[in-house]
C-alpha cells in the first residue's frame, strides 16, 4: 500500500530555473557518460519506465530513491555511497542493510517536498509508486525531467495496473515477481552494476523456492490488513498478497476485488471469516492501528471481530510493511507466511 502522507507543495517557475543551474553547475556525466570525462561502456542507457524512455547519461553518483522499497534494492547491491538521500519509510530496514542505511540521510519520513529533494542535487530519482512522482506526490516526473534529472518507478506500480482511479490503484492483471526481478536488473543496468543485479534476482528465486517447497496451502483462507482500524485497507486480488497467497496455493477471502488496497467495513470482513489473518506491523503513526499490537488490541476487543475463528484462535501473521508491497521484501513475506500456516497446521 502506498505511504500516506501530506503532499508538499511544489515550487514554481523559479524554483526549477535556480533547480537546474544548480544541476548544472555540478553536473550530471555530460555527453560523455561519465563524470571525469571517459566514456562509460553501455552508456548512455535508454529504457522503458511506467509509460516513459528514460535515458541515463552516466551512472549515477548522487541518486536520492524517495520510497523505502526502491532504496532497500539499491542498498542490497551495495550502492549506498552512490545514494545521497532516501524518503518515505513505513519500517525497520530490512535486516543486514543496518549498516549501509545509516550512512545515507533520510530527507523526510514521509514523502519530500521537491525542494528537499533538489538541495541533494541528484543525478537520478527512484520510486517505488508513481503516485510519489505525481501531482501530489513529490512533484511530478515531468518536473524533475526538465531538470535533467531522469527518473524511474517500480514497474510492479504500473504493469498490469491501472492508476487513474482513486486509492492505491486497480490491478488488470496480477503481479508476478517478474516485476519486482525487472525492478533489481534495470536498477543494476543504470548503476552500471548488472551483474549484481543477476546475482540479487539468483538469491531471490532460491528463496521463494524454499519457501514453498512442499507447501499445499489449499484448504486456507487469509486477509491481508495493511492499516486503518476505522476503515481498514485490505488486500484484493492481485497485488503483493496474491502473488504470496498464489505461490502457496491459497485464498485470499477478498480475491473477487481487483483494487489494490480496498477499504472494506469490519462487517464484510466477519463475514469472510477467513482462517488467518496477515498482519501489517508499521511504525509509521499516519493512521489508526498502524502497529500490530495495535491491530490486535482492536481484534479482540471490537465486538464484530472478536468472534471471527482467525481472532478466536490467535492465528495472525505479522509481516512489514514493506512485505505486503511489491518489493523485494514481498519474498519476506511469503517466507512468513509459510512458515505462520505450517505452524497452524494449515500447509501440507
Amino acid at each position: 500500500m502506498l505511504p500516506m502522507a501530506t503532499p508538499a507543495p511544489i515550487r514554481t517557475a523559479a524554483l526549477l530555473a535556480a533547480g537546474l543551474l544548480l544541476l548544472t553547475a555540478c553536473g550530471t556525466g555530460g555527453s560523455t557518460g561519465a563524470a571525469d570525462g571517459k566514456k562509460t561502456e553501455g552508456f548512455p542507457l535508454t529504457l522503458k519506465n511506467c509509460g516513459r524512455t528514460v535515458t541515463v547519461k552516466a551512472p549515477p553518483q548522487q541518486a536520492v530513491s524517495v520510497d523505502q522499497g526502491s532504496t532497500e534494492i539499491l542498498l542490497s547491491l551495495g550502492l549506498a555511497d552512490r545514494l545521497a538521500a532516501t524518503a518515505t519509510w513505513t519500517d525497520p530496514v530490512m535486516k543486514g542493510l543496518e549498516k549501509a542505511n545509516a550512512g545515507v540521510e533520510r530527507i523526510s519520513e514521509n514523502r519530500p517536498s521537491s525542494e528537499k529533494v533538489l538541495d541533494k542535487e541528484p543525478d537520478f530519482l527512484s520510486a517505488s509508486f508513481a503516485s510519489t512522482l505525481a501531482k501530489g506526490g513529490v512533484a511530478p516526473r515531468e518536473q524533475f525531467e526538465k531538470l535533467g534529472v531522469p527518473t524511474y518507478i517500480s514497474p510492479a506500480d504500473c504493469t498490469g495496473k491501472d492508476n487513474t482511479g482513486g486509492g492505491d490503484g486497480a490491478r488488470t492483471a496480477p503481479l508476478t515477481m517478474d516485476s519486482v526481478y525487472t525492478e533489481v536488473r534495470e536498477l543494476a543496468q543504470v548503476f552500471g552494476v548488472p551483474e549484481r543485479g543477476e546475482k540479487l534476482v539468483g538469491k531471490l528465486r532460491a528463496r521463494v523456492d524454499k519457501a514453498t517447497a512442499g507447501v499445499d496451502a489449499s484448504d486456507a483462507s487469509l486477509l491481508y490488513w495493511f492499516s486503518d482500524s476505522k476503515a481498514p485497507y485490505l488486500a484484493g486480488c492481485c497485488g503483493a498478497p496474491g502473488v504470496i497467497t498464489g505461490e502457496l496455493g491459497a485464498k485470499n477471502v477478498f480475491d473477487d476485488t481487483h483494487d489494490e488496497w480496498p477499504q472494506i467495513g469490519w462487517e464484510t470482513v466477519a463475514d469472510r471469516n477467513p482462517d488467518v489473518l496477515v498482519i501489517g506491523d508499521l511504525t509509521r503513526t499516519t493512521q489508526t492501528a498502524e502497529s500490530a499490537e495495535k491491530k490486535i488490541e482492536f481484534l479482540e476487543s471490537n465486538p464484530v471481530t472478536k468472534t471471527m475463528d482467525a481472532v478466536k484462535n490467535r492465528r495472525y501473521v505479522l509481516l512489514s510493511g514493506q512485505a505486503m508491497n511489491p518489493t523485494i521484501r514481498t519474498v519476506e513475506g511469503l517466507e512468513r507466511v509459510a512458515a505462520g500456516l505450517r505452524d497452524f497446521g494449515l500447509a501440507g
